[in-house]
């Protein structure tokens, strides 16, 4: 397993250099000069040439490259080109709005899409499977974007009982501790705080997370419906065990494997893809901002973030394998890892 887990890790070192050099080139070829756009419209070819030559613009792309990444991996993720802070503490400000964001849409999207997948599997062709591939149909097809307007326009504009944007009430700020509110709170034993951070929460993170939902959805009842054909449900039925143990203990837990590659690839997906949600809810995450450094060619920041995204595609995958082993003893890794 170690031997695994550390070829796994080798193999993540191409796989980021290849984004890394992705990025970067796209950066440099094809978005607008940020000199104009920094300085402003009116500022002399001299004032824009001194700039370029301050950040490293005038010298071969190749050589960007790889002194951007020298600096890299010593932790420096360079400068950012408005606010002048390192791009590592621009980011890390800002991350634990997303990471909360995307963890309770995950966890609603797991939640509901296991429990329909499963009720869908084990009703077959009954009203129940209908209503539930139904609404996985709807989560698959509605954009996030309107989905998002018109849970604000219903239950904050209409019925008024949940807020339509932000993270917080600025008057109910927890002790900063970890950045993440619902832990701050907790830890500070402010339940005000605590209750309207939930609050803030819940659109945003059903809005996310709806499509995840439906794609777990369609997962498990795919998983279940094979699991429960097996011979081993038969004989554990022909024991006499109750049918609920039956579905949870031997046929979900033997389902999940595949479930739990979808669950870890939509949950790396809403990391790197809660850029509309974000903009929608006025939530204070890295997506809505990197849209802005993208629009205003803020070079270091969208490299940064890039790779900070591709980095936990990478380890999410991992983790997923890992986790493998210990939902089927039956599967074992070898000394060379295959």
């Amino acid at each position: 397993m170690i031997q695994y887990i550390i070829k796994r890790l080798l193999q993540t070192i191409p796989v980021l250099i290849g984004v890394s050099i992705i990025v970067f080139a796209i950066m440099r070829v094809f978005s607008p000069d940020p000199a104009p756009i920094v300085l402003g419209q009116h500022a002399t070819i001299e004032a824009t040439e001194a700039w370029r030559e301050a950040h490293g613009l005038n010298e071969p792309i190749i050589q960007q490259y790889f002194t951007y990444m020298g600096n890299a991996l010593q932790g420096d993720l360079g400068t950012s080109y408005y606010t002048k802070q390192p791009v590592t503490q621009e980011i890390f400000s800002r991350f634990p709005a997303t990471v909360e964001l995307a963890i309770a849409a995950i966890l609603f999207a797991s939640f509901f899409g296991i429990l329909i997948g499963t009720i869908s599997a084990v009703k077959k062709n009954s009203i129940f499977d209908n209503l539930g591939m139904l609404l996985a149909l709807i989560g698959v097809s509605l954009p996030i974007f309107w989905l998002g307007i018109m849970m604000i326009i219903f239950f904050s504009g209409t019925l008024g009982i949940l807020p339509s944007g932000g993270r917080l009430n600025p008057l109910l700020q927890p002790d900063h501790v970890t950045g993440f509110y619902i832990i701050d709170a907790l830890l500070s034993g402010d339940m005000a705080a605590l209750k309207d951070a939930i609050h803030h929460l819940i659109l945003p993170a059903v809005a996310l997370g709806m499509y995840s939902m439906a794609i777990i959805a369609r997962m498990t009842r795919s998983s279940m419906l094979e699991t429960l054909e097996q011979d081993y449900i038969r004989t554990a039925r022909a024991k006499g065990i109750s049918e609920k143990s039956v579905i949870i203990k031997h046929g979900l837990r033997n389902a999940l494997i595949p479930i739990v590659t979808v669950i870890g690839l939509q949950l790396g997906s809403l990391l790197g893809g809660a850029v509309l949600t974000e903009t929608v809810f006025s939530w204070p995450g890295i997506g809505s901002y990197t849209v802005n450094c993208i629009l205003k060619s803020d070079f270091p920041v969208v490299q940064g973030v890039v790779l900070l995204i591709a980095t936990i595609f990478v380890f999410m995958n991992l983790i997923v394998d890992i986790i493998y082993a210990f939902l089927d003893p039956r599967i074992k890794y070898s000394k060379k890892g295959d």
